[in-house]
């Protein structure tokens, strides 16, 4: 059974159960209180009659009896007062109206309710104490219209309930339906998103309960979706890596194999062999490169919780790496430039060493025949910037948002010619992942680079 219908029929088991006690217990106050009503007139008027038979009874009863009856006849003006009978020791002195109904009881004052087919009757009898034998009178009274009026009542009551029934199930089903109506959409959105139509949302414009229920669907939904996404682009990456991993080995491999089987084959001269072997091992060093940064890689993401940050003073730590590079870079035909601010910050000597020498060996890979690299640090609202600049030849746009993959090159045969694996970014990215700060990078083709690196300053 659907929800709805449930909540259908509790709706109505409830306004049922509701009416009905509340209409039962109205119907039985009202029939109690007129009942005892009607009593209470009765014995007003059973009072009133037996008063004038005491008032007769002065004068000898054998000899006015007639002055009884007149009395009681007299009396006798009460609308519900149907039968009336009058005696002495068993013999009936009056007797007019309905017959009464004789019970045996020494009480010398008693009344009880009988019914006779559809007719219902209230009777009471009382004694008058005389000189001699006492009277008996009793008075029969006709309470009829009492259970009429209560039966009548009772017809009206379940007429009205079946309308109520009637309107107030409608009421109650339209109601249900708006109230599950949210919910029928939270379901189906639910089999949509099952179904693989991920951009399905619920779209909740209240803001109860059940609305609050569709808001935390869609974010829920919201973050499924970004969370195959990003699945899904870890997956493509993943792809990307395996073939360019599998094409990095077999570019130099061929050529290995290639070499080697020359030298097993054939007689080469000196000359020749000695180019053979030095193309074997050079082509054996850049194998023996990538597998490092590939175990680096590995080891980056090994690190992150066994990493431990201490307090660094940057300008120092950059200095002292630029100092050494210096020469190098000089004999290259290039200036490398360093200007840095005083700053602290937590992190892994080694690593962000490793780092900066990452940044810029790419700057000078960047530059073709002489250049300038300039490395700055400084401090930007709580934040250590360090900047890496270089005039080389620059990037386009496209290639911003791949250069930290793995094995991904802007200029493939460049690269290799310079012995990159295009590995060094993919590292970079790593350890400032592992330091929580950032990296980004502009660049424009023709006119260079800008690597920015952001890290979280500690006061000194």
């Amino acid at each position: 059974m659907r929800f709805r219908q449930k909540m259908l029929l509790v709706m109505v088991w409830l306004l049922t159960l509701s009416y009905g006690v509340g209409g039962v217990l109205l119907i039985r106050q009202n029939f109690k209180s007129s009942l005892a009503q009607m009593e209470r007139n009765a014995a007003e008027s059973y009072e009133m009659i037996l008063q004038s038979v005491q008032l007769v009874n002065y004068i000898d009863i054998q000899q006015d009896l007639s002055s009884i009856s007149n009395a009681l006849e007299r009396m006798n003006t009460a609308e519900s007062l149907v039968g009336m009978r009058l005696s002495r020791n068993g013999q009936v002195l009056y007797l007019t109206g309905e017959d009464t109904t004789d019970f045996n009881s020494e009480e010398p004052f008693e009344s009880y309710r009988f019914s006779r087919g559809t007719q219902y009757y209230y009777q009471i009898k009382g004694k008058v104490q005389t000189n001699g034998s006492p009277l008996e009178l009793i008075a029969l009274y006709d309470i009829t219209p009492v259970y009429e009026a209560r039966d009548e009542q009772v017809r009206t009551y379940h007429q009205v309930l079946i309308i109520l029934l009637l309107s107030g199930g409608f009421a109650a089903w339209i109601m249900s339906y708006f109230l599950t109506k949210p919910l029928a959409k939270v379901s189906r959105t639910a089999r949509a998103l099952a179904s693989g139509l991920m951009d399905t949302r619920v779209h909740s414009k209240t803001s109860d309960e059940i609305g609050q229920l569709g808001t935390d669907f869609d974010n829920m939904a919201d973050r499924l979706t970004d969370n195959i996404n990003e699945l899904n682009l870890a997956m493509e990456q993943q792809d990307r890596f395996m073939g360019s991993f599998a094409h990095e080995l077999k570019t130099p491999m061929t050529s290995i194999i290639g070499y080697a089987d020359l030298l097993r084959s054939q007689a080469l001269s000196p000359e020749e062999s000695q180019e053979a072997a030095n193309y074997i091992f050079s082509e054996g060093k850049r194998l023996e490169s990538l597998s490092l940064k590939l175990l680096d890689l590995l080891m980056m993401k090994q690190k992150n919780e066994s990493i431990k940050l201490v307090p660094t003073e940057m300008k120092s730590l950059i200095e002292n790496l630029t100092s050494h590079l210096q020469p190098v870079y000089r004999n290259k035909g290039i200036n490398l430039v360093c200007r840095c601010e005083k700053g602290m910050c937590n992190t892994d000597p080694d690593l962000f060493s490793s780092l900066i020498t990452n940044l810029l060996d790419n700057a000078r890979k960047a530059i073709d025949n002489g250049g300038n690299i300039l490395i700055t640090g400084e401090k930007i609202k709580g934040a250590y910037r360090i900047r890496v600049f270089d005039d080389g030849r620059g990037m386009p746009e496209e290639a911003l948002r791949h250069v930290t993959e793995a094995f991904y090159r802007v200029d493939k045969s460049r690269s290799r010619a310079q012995g990159g694996a295009g590995l060094g970014l993919t590292l970079c990215k790593q350890i400032i992942e592992l330091h929580n700060g950032n990296i980004s990078f502009t660049s424009k083709v023709g006119n260079g680079t800008c690597v920015t690196v952001l890290l979280r300053e500690i006061s000194s």
